[in-house]
């Protein structure tokens, strides 16, 4: 009997390394561009989940998988259809990103649709990307801007301010973000007193921040990119006088950002997506163990985005993505037992015999339609020179 045991064991190794593939998954981030600083650990989130995926040997039958990055650069459409259909033409089954919204909107349009390649991006907000017509190929960790407006309306009004100038990037991301927040404010009770553009890569944004100083405000909010015009804006506007409290959303909030400004900041604040509780605080640790800070902005959600792709590959039984599309939103979503950063090894073993999971992942994930995260937000200021957490929204 024991014999037998040992010959049905390896006949069933051999089946499973048959049956075993090396997948392919992408990884679309600015590695150049207006947010270069804050792609490293985003990659990293995405990579910890997969080698984490891959250390189970659980996957498809012993399948591993090998993430393959490409440099969108955020900012230019064209670069990011580019780096897209470079992964396309490598075979890639799925792709985490992209990490700007136009440069995402454009490489969905381009390649993932036609392509049928599924694409989760960790940090694309824009509201466009709620109404896009994307034949179920793509889903976001990060919440939309439409939401994130309404937190950053709450957030200023609870501090007692109620009029302020806003300054965002010259695109999609910017653009969204600007009047999704101007309508939840004004709806509040609040008064914006001008919104304006303001491009990248320039070396002077005295102009802009004389426009802004003339409309006036008690606070300007800076809805652009902390490694490009938005740190211009506040670094002429502080040299200037012209203000000295800024509100920062999602694309300026990190450790850079404290970095050039530091105590310059004490009466500041902001928020970005994250959440609380065992979720965020065991991904924290795995990040730690890893040798990245997990705190940095979209690399919890990065983790969440690469989870999402391996798990429903294996709630599909493949990895052909125009099949375990239509298993994103089940493995993300109750009901099924709680899946959390550490456990993929549990989650994979649970789809494959047939059971459902509830995969809340880094961020509390709750995939709402058309795909996309329901939202929850930290409010975070600057004192002592430091980034702090001030509460959950």
């Amino acid at each position: 009997m024991k014999k037998l045991l040992l010959a049905t064991a390896a006949t069933a190794l051999v089946a499973g390394a048959a049956g075993a593939e090396e997948i392919k998954v992408g990884i679309s981030m600015g590695y150049t561009g207006p947010l270069e600083s804050m792609a490293p650990d985003i990659e990293n989130g995405a990579v910890l989940a997969m080698d984490e995926v891959n250390a189970s040997g659980l996957l498809l039958d012993g399948s591993t998988l090998v993430p393959v990055p490409a440099d969108n650069t955020c900012a230019d459409a064209s670069a990011s259809v580019a780096a897209v259909e470079r992964l396309a033409s490598e075979g890639v089954k799925g792709i985490v990103g992209g990490m700007c919204s136009g440069e995402t909107i454009a490489s969905l349009e381009a390649v993932g649709v036609p392509q049928g390649i599924v694409m989760i991006s960790p940090s694309a907000t824009s509201p466009a990307l709620s109404t896009i017509d994307d034949r179920g190929f793509f889903f976001r960790t990060s919440p939309s801007d439409a939401r994130q407006g309404e937190v950053m309306a709450d957030i200023i009004l609870e501090r007692g301010i109620d009029n302020v100038a806003v300054t965002y990037t010259n695109n999609d991301y910017g653009k969204g973000l600007a009047e999704s927040f101007q309508q939840a404010f004004e709806e509040k009770g609040g008064t914006v007193t001008i919104s304006a553009a303001h491009e990248d890569g320039k070396g002077d944004y005295s102009a802009e921040v004389a426009a802004l100083d003339a409309a006036g405000g008690d606070a300007l909010v800076v809805a652009g990119y902390v490694d490009q015009g938005g740190s211009g804006v506040v670094r002429a506007a502080l040299d200037s006088g012209a203000f000295d409290t800024f509100v920062f959303p999602d694309g300026m909030v990190g450790q850079p950002l404290v970095d050039r400004f530091g105590t310059e900041l004490e009466t500041s604040f902001g928020q970005n997506p994250s959440s609380e509780g065992e979720g965020r605080d065991t991904f924290l640790k795995l990040a730690s163990d890893a040798d990245f800070e997990g705190s940095s902005a979209f690399a919890a959600e990065a983790y969440d985005a690469a989870s999402l792709i391996a798990l429903a590959m294996q709630a599909a039984g493949t990895s052909d993505p125009k099949v375990y599309k239509d298993k994103v939103m089940d493995v993300a979503n109750a009901p099924g037992e709680k899946i959390l950063p550490g456990q993929l090894a549990r989650g994979l073993e649970l789809l494959a015999a047939g059971e459902d999971i509830d995969f809340d992942g880094a961020t509390g994930v709750e995939l709402v339609e058309p795909g996309e995260s329901a939202g929850i937000y930290r409010e975070v200021d600057f004192k002592g020179g430091t980034l702090n957490a001030v509460k959950f929204h």
